[in-house]
């Protein structure tokens, strides 16, 4: 059976058909376009329709259903989007719409737990029951996978640690609160940490840079303070879920001494004589949104 997933993000919207042999997917087709997302909702749902159809073309059949996943969630009592960066989608029947524009069954889920069922069922996290799977970029979150299955529970939010409090008198965050984890650990906050200490602006990947080549003390200050922070945000996580594994990803999760660096941090924080923490990189890169969403037609 072909499985149709669709990525949806703010500036792309990318979609894939793909069976399921054994462990991992076999891709007939993938496509991109733009999401157009400065064009209204009612534009990104026609976009969504348009490369639909651009994919049913070239592979010469439709869908009987289609996975989604999304910026944000969906309100399991209003079935309403919410907490999407793309703020269009927010208070709209997005997956209700989609369903009828398309007249088939959309299965939707926010991009982190997208990511932790790809890299749970295909990738990094394949074998393990409890799999965390985190995405620390542009912003932070989270998804959790049980026995193969998203975790949504009853408010449709599990695994969003990233608006979980680290810091009572930090920053502003997007959400209306102070101090979330996105407002320390995230990629644009952490490029803030460090000007603020340096006085000069610089992308995250020039701080790293700078940090390893052991040239740049306010780099060093800010991946101290980046894993530092991390494993006090981290360690709590361990302590209520106790995950097999936690898979890394997004660009400051990419960061390759946060799984050491980090871990280490964490081992004060959890709750256990001998405490450990079992921290791994993705290893389906950027297919994971897109495989993820396919997958959720088998849930």
């Amino acid at each position: 059976m072909d499985l149709w997933g669709i990525d949806l993000g703010g500036t792309k919207i990318e979609c894939a058909v793909a069976t399921l042999a054994e462990d991992h997917l076999e891709v007939k087709c993938r496509k991109r376009i733009a999401t157009e997302a400065d064009q209204g909702y009612d534009h990104i749902i026609g976009r969504i329709a348009e490369l639909l159809d651009l994919v049913s073309e070239e592979v010469q059949s439709r869908p009987r259903s289609v996975g989604i996943g999304t910026p944000g969630t969906v309100d399991p009592a209003s079935g309403l989007m919410r907490g999407a960066n793309t703020t269009s989608l927010n208070g709209q029947p997005l997956q209700s719409d989609l369903s009828t524009r398309l007249g088939i069954p959309v299965h939707m889920a926010n991009d982190a737990n997208c990511f932790a069922l790809a890299e749970a069922r295909l990738g990094a996290g394949k074998g393990s029951r409890i799999v965390f799977g985190i995405i620390m970029g542009t912003g932070v979150g989270g998804g959790l996978v049980v026995d193969g299955k998203v975790l949504n529970a009853r408010q449709g939010i599990a695994g969003e640690w990233g608006h979980n409090l680290l810091e009572p008198d930090g920053l502003d965050c997007y959400c209306g609160r102070k101090g979330c984890v996105e407002t320390v650990l995230s990629g644009p906050f952490l490029e803030r940490f460090y000007e603020s200490f340096s006085g000069q602006r610089k992308r995250l990947p020039e701080i790293v840079a700078g940090w390893r080549a052991g040239n740049d003390p306010h780099a060093a200050t800010t991946l101290t303070h980046l894993f530092e922070s991390f494993g006090k945000a981290i360690g709590p996580i361990v302590n209520v879920l106790d995950p097999d594994v936690i898979i890394l990803g997004g660009g400051v999760g990419n960061i390759d001494e946060l799984s050491i660096e980090g871990g280490r941090a964490a081992l004060p924080w959890i709750f256990n004589p001998e405490p450990s923490i079992n921290l791994v990189k993705p290893t389906l890169g950027d297919s994971a949104g897109v495989f993820g969403a396919a997958l959720l037609n088998l849930s």
